[in-house]
């Protein structure tokens, strides 16, 4: 069929401006959603592949903490019987235990500030979003 109805002589369909344009514009449409879920697709397999080595680094991280407690443990031990050597067991356990008190007091305190000083809001991604509104209000009137 023509424009203005009446059959066409190569069987083919022509098409009108208004048919083509939004044949367009659902080709563009349809080639933007692929587009989009082909790029969460692999944002996707992107952050699966970071989070294994995260996993893998933080399970590192894990052993060697208890690893270092193990040696805080057994170099509070040594220290504690060589102080027996000078002193009493109990005197020499005791100090061994007021130190480690005092290393808890110091990090316990150090990390309470830290965190007191931690900014949960992005302050930058906030003000970008507010600067985008602004732009789309303007390129609306």
């Amino acid at each position: 069929m023509t424009i203005d109805g009446s059959p066409s002589d190569s069987g083919t369909r022509r098409l009108s401006m208004d048919e083509s344009i939004g044949e367009l514009v659902s080709q563009l449409t349809t080639d933007l959603g692929q587009l989009t879920r082909q790029e969460l697709a692999l944002a996707k397999a992107e952050l699966q592949v970071e989070a294994k080595k995260a996993g893998k680094g933080a399970g590192m991280l894990g052993g060697a903490a208890f690893a270092g407690w193990m040696v805080a443990l057994f170099v509070s031990l040594t220290v504690m019987w060589a102080l027996d050597e000078a002193m009493d067991l109990i005197w020499a356990a005791l100090i061994v235990a007021v130190v480690w008190a005092v290393v808890a007091v110091v990090l316990a305190m150090s990390g309470r500030k830290e965190l007191q000083e931690v900014n949960p809001k992005p302050d930058q991604t906030v003000e970008s979003l507010k600067e985008d509104a602004k732009w789309l209000k303007t390129r609306k009137s």
